[in-house]
């Protein structure tokens, strides 16, 4: 049976050379965090992490309202005390947000004292009991700690933070591996927004054409 080392080794290799579509190996190895909502109904969870942020939440607010679409926004505490009247927006138009750590803390290179320190100093901002880890990145031991949180890991990756891939690439990730309950990452923030604005249009009106609606996580 491969211990702690091997496993964190192993995702940490998946981590660098990312996968588009989380494998089920990998799901099992985390089996207590949500990667997928259950269900087969022709619903898709939109998630955006890294935000608020003054042009790519925004953009990605107009966006969703033209569809009619909900989503979650996995925010950092610091980015939200200094955009609260973003922050506000995303509550008032109907979506769900999520603590994403106060400053975007790897938990694999933290020791966990900190880690939940930043957390909890992140949730002076933002009341939510979902949490995502930045990167995707949390020890096991860091899990078990936050069992009032439900943590939430993603299906699709749509690669929108890799600036070795195309626009076109980035909707296609999404498009061509997105199904029912499919919890999708997107990012509002700088880095991102190129690829994000050409992308997420293109998947919003192809999976509506498609039937699918699209919800927040609960």
């Amino acid at each position: 049976m491969p211990g702690k080392g091997f496993n964190e080794r192993l995702i940490l290799f998946c981590t660098m050379f990312y996968l588009v579509k989380t494998p089920w190996w990998l799901k099992l190895l985390y089996r207590s965090c949500t990667w997928q909502m259950p269900g087969k109904e022709r619903v898709l969870y939109l998630t955006f992490d890294d935000g608020p942020h003054p042009i790519a939440t925004p953009f990605v607010l107009d966006e969703l309202k033209k569809y009619g679409a909900k989503a979650t926004f996995f925010c950092i505490g610091k980015n939200v005390f200094e955009n609260r009247k973003i922050y506000d927006r995303i509550i008032t138009e109907g979506h769900q947000t999520g603590n994403h750590t106060n400053n975007h803390l790897n938990g694999w290179a933290t020791k966990n004292e900190h880690y939940l320190e930043d957390i909890a100093a992140a949730a002076g901002q933002i009341q939510s009991s979902l949490f995502r880890p930045p990167y995707g990145r949390i020890k096991r031991a860091q899990v078990k700690l936050l069992q009032q949180y439900r943590i939430i890991m993603w299906t699709v990756l749509s690669g929108d933070f890799d600036k070795k891939i195309t626009k076109q690439k980035c909707a296609d990730n999404v498009v061509r591996n997105a199904e029912s309950g499919a919890v999708i990452v997107f990012h509002d923030s700088e880095k991102a927004f190129e690829n994000m604005r050409y992308s997420l249009p293109l998947v919003l009106e192809h999976f509506t054409r498609m039937g699918y609606r699209f919800e927040a996580l609960q």
